[in-house]
């Protein structure tokens, strides 16, 4: 049931990152440059207020415990990074963690 749940999220985000390929190839023949969206434009897009409450809940709770090097570097970088990226990546990943592994029969 896991591995099941995993592929489903997996393709979903797949889905997803091809969609923001398209986007942002749309973009970029539409104004002649070369046009990424960033994944915290495209959360902002969706809800500011959630992007928000996730730095806060990143700043107060975690950082404390982890350290301050958690959301000023770490996660600002990867929110810079183009969306298609990021949910193409972690969509592979939840593809591949939820895969079917062949049984390896062996025969004496």
């Amino acid at each position: 049931m896991i591995g099941f749940l995993s592929r489903f999220v997996g393709l979903w985000l797949v889905a997803g990152a091809l969609v923001a390929l398209v986007i942002d190839a749309t973009k970029t023949i539409a104004a002649s440059k070369f046009t990424v969206t960033a994944l915290g434009e495209v959360w902002a897009g969706i809800g500011m207020g959630s992007l928000m409450a996730a730095q806060e809940f990143v700043q107060q709770t975690l950082e404390p415990a982890v350290g301050r090097w958690l959301w000023d570097p770490l996660i600002q970088s990867i929110l810079l990074l183009p969306a298609w990226v990021v949910l193409g990546a972690v969509g592979f990943l939840f593809t591949w963690l939820g895969r079917r592994r062949r049984i390896k029969v062996a025969y004496a």
